[in-house]
C-alpha cells in the first residue's frame, strides 16, 4: 500500500520534512516514489513552511495512496490557506 508521510530531514534541532509517497513498508526516511513537498516547522521570516504539490497529492490518492494523519492535518491548512488566496484573485 502507498502512502503519503513525512520524512524527516535536516539536523539536530533544526528539523525539516519531505512529504513523500512512499510503500508503507519502507523506512521512515528510506526509499519513497515521489516527493510531494516540503514542510519546515521552524520556517521564520520570509521562510515557506509548507508547500505541497496539491494535484500530485490527489493524483496519489485517486490510485489508493493514504494519507498518515500529520500529512492530512497539513493539507487541510495549506488548503484552507490557499482558499482566500484564490477567492480574492477571482473576485
Amino acid at each position: 500500500m502507498v502512502t503519503i508521510r513525512l520524512s524527516r530531514g535536516g539536523t539536530t534541532k533544526r528539523p525539516f520534512y519531505h512529504i513523500v509517497a512512499t510503500d508503507h513498508r519502507n523506512r521512515r526516511d528510506g526509499r519513497y516514489l515521489e516527493r510531494l513537498g516540503f514542510f519546515n516547522p521552524i520556517a521564520a521570516g520570509r521562510d515557506t513552511a509548507l508547500q505541497i504539490d496539491l494535484a500530485r497529492v490527489e493524483y496519489w490518492q485517486g490510485q489508493g495512496a493514504q494519507l498518515s494523519a500529520r500529512v492530512s492535518a497539513l493539507l487541510d491548512d495549506y488548503r484552507a490557506a490557499q482558499q482566500p488566496a484564490t477567492g480574492a484573485a477571482a473576485a
